[in-house]
């Protein structure tokens, strides 16, 4: 296999903090007893991979080189062996690490899932509603699951914590970026932290109109997760909102409308635009 190519490292073993301090950006917790939970997979296969695919554009959508991902086996094979890595792995937890781990296999398997599709316009392509989520799957933690079991089922369910929207992908434009590298529990408070902001300060996010705000249909469909009102929502947005956008936010804090633009995170497609 070439030198440039991506291969899996074996797994190490870290000491991690519980995710509850997720709640709030970049606040520490004092007191906060750690865990040593047993070995995930080891994701620097996965960054490997992100880092040669995944490109920032100048409107701030990071979009992924799908055609050429496609036409290199041995990253595609890589890419096969990081997903499998997760199939007898320990993945009960409630720590940064196993967050990590489920949000990265998230990512992985949307990503072998398009290029298998490649060329494909959107990820909802042959569907009239929804899409192929609970269709899906992958063997983890001893079982199969879907895309649709690991967001709804695990994720949100079991870490309870709204900032799971900016981790998971799903290969759209208005998705909140696939970052250029993988989750790891032991920086995912701020690299969370990091991607809200990211993507609540782009029009994608939130965008500001005489009438008030057209925002992410992530905020219509997962209204529950960030605090189950309009107003809650707005308040999730201040939180993560640079100063100018938080005061355009003040100035009228209405949600008039939400978007959303299932278009295909593909390089290709922009070189076109």
């Amino acid at each position: 296999m070439p030198a440039s190519a991506c291969r899996l490292a074996l797994p190490v073993a870290l000491v991690l903090t519980p995710l509850s301090a997720l709640a709030q950006p970049a606040v520490p917790v004092a007191g906060m007893a750690q865990q040593i939970p047993a070995e995930k997979p080891a994701h620097a296969a996965w960054t490997c991979l992100l880092k040669k695919y995944v490109k920032a554009g100048a409107d701030g959508v990071n979009r992924v080189d799908y055609a050429a991902l496609k036409t290199n086996p041995e990253d595609r094979a890589a890419l096969d062996t990081y997903i499998a890595s997760f199939a007898d792995m320990d993945l009960s937890g409630t720590d940064p690490g196993t967050f990590a781990a489920w949000a990265n296999l998230y990512n992985a398997v949307t990503v072998r899932y398009i290029v298998e599709a490649y060329p494909t316009g959107s990820i909802r392509d042959g569907y009239l509603f929804g899409g192929p989520w609970k269709k899906i799957k992958v063997m983890a933690a001893g079982e199969t699951v879907s895309l649709d079991e690991i967001e709804h089922a695990i994720l949100r369910p079991r870490f309870r914590n709204p900032l799971v929207h900016y981790a998971i992908n799903c290969a759209a434009i208005s998705c909140p970026n696939l970052q250029p590298k993988a989750w790891e529990g032991d920086t995912l408070e701020e690299d969370l932290a990091a991607a809200a902001r990211a993507y609540i300060n782009d029009p994608r996010g939130v965008t500001i109109t005489g009438r008030g705000l057209t925002v992410s249909s992530i905020y219509d469909w997962f209204e529950a997760d960030f605090g189950g009102s309009k107003q809650a929502v707005i308040d999730h947005l201040l939180k993560y909102a640079d100063a100018e956008l938080a005061t355009e936010i003040r100035a009228n804090p209405r949600i008039r409308a939400y978007e959303y633009d299932w278009s295909l995170n593909d390089t290709q497609k922009a070189e076109t635009e």
